[in-house]
């Protein structure tokens, strides 16, 4: 599951892995993902521009006006859908600070 996670993440761009020692961080300009690998399925965040409720995330802190994390549990390769894969786009827009310069323009 983790490397499809970061399949996925690559296709958006440039990704910088960060292993911690309780997690996975992954980066462009700043931290915008983080997992951390359970025996059979894989917790994490999302760092997303706006809070977005929906059932994919169990939690979701608000940090600053454009900063949310949300937090997910992924149990299998199929929770990276289409749907999921959007909130994963978004995330790295937050990563490489996009969601700043087209709130700024």
């Amino acid at each position: 599951m983790f490397e499809n996670f970061l399949k996925v993440l690559r296709t958006f761009g440039p990704v910088i892995v960060l292993p911690e020692k309780t997690r996975i961080a992954f980066q462009t300009r700043m931290s915008f993902a983080q997992i951390s690998p359970r025996k059979n399925w894989l917790v994490g965040h999302l760092v997303l521009a706006q809070r977005v409720e929906s059932p994919r995330f169990h939690k979701i802190e608000t940090i600053s006006a454009r900063n949310h994390v949300h937090h997910f549990r992924i149990e299998s390769v199929a929770c990276l859908d289409d749907n999921f894969k959007q909130f994963m786009a978004e995330a790295y827009k937050v990563g490489s600070q996009e969601h700043l310069r087209h709130r700024s323009a």
